[in-house]
């Protein structure tokens, strides 16, 4: 579970594409804040914290603009393709004790059985999840499986409070025998002769 960052904002009240890139060469970045039926707030906040907390997925930010905080969750971060330099951020206002839909990263671990491969085939999960208490990211182990074995998205143990959004169904980790191995040199060997 990742921690609660600490971010203040200040509000805008210059937009545009000028307004936008003084921001940028000033340190800043402009921001909109939302969600709950409120009117967005057009921020403005520092570039540096800012880079650090996106870096983490599904990040939990207190934001703190004239002094009256609340809960966001980063929503979508544009960035330049080239300089990979933030332009803009949408921040989306949650409520203590409410889900949220998010995408949690997919860990495999452990030694799948000897000569085997663990092949993994998702990389995330589609999850509801307490927003107060998002998943880094979720386990999955395949220590000692044999050739064959699959694990499917509905057969990995969730965090507490977590539940599956996606297809139960959806391949995650699949076990294999790479080709080329010394059988198939054989049997290719016999097939010639």
């Amino acid at each position: 579970m990742s921690e609660t960052s600490q971010l203040v904002g200040h509000a805008r009240e210059n937009f545009g594409k000028g307004a936008a890139r003084k921001l940028r060469a000033a340190g800043q970045t402009p921001a909109v804040v939302y969600g709950h039926g409120t009117d967005p707030i057009h921020v403005a906040v520092d570039t540096h914290p800012l880079s650090l907390i996106i870096r983490q997925a599904n990040a939990l930010i207190e934001l703190d603009v004239a002094g009256e905080k609340q809960l966001v969750l980063v929503k979508d971060v544009q960035k330049d393709p080239v300089r990979q330099i933030i332009e803009h951020v949408d921040l989306i206002v949650i409520k203590q004790g409410e889900t949220v839909e998010v995408e949690v990263r997919v860990h495999v671990t452990g030694e799948s059985f000897s000569g085997t491969n663990a092949l993994q085939e998702l990389n995330s999960l589609h999850l509801s999840a307490p927003a107060a208490s998002i998943p880094d990211s979720v386990e999955v182990s395949v220590e000692g499986l044999e050739e064959g074995a699959q694990i499917h998205a509905g057969d990995i143990e969730l965090p507490e409070g977590a539940t599956l959004l996606g297809d139960p169904e959806q391949l995650v980790v699949n076990i294999v025998v790479p080709r080329g191995t010394a059988e198939d040199e054989d049997e290719a060997a016999e097939a010639a002769e």
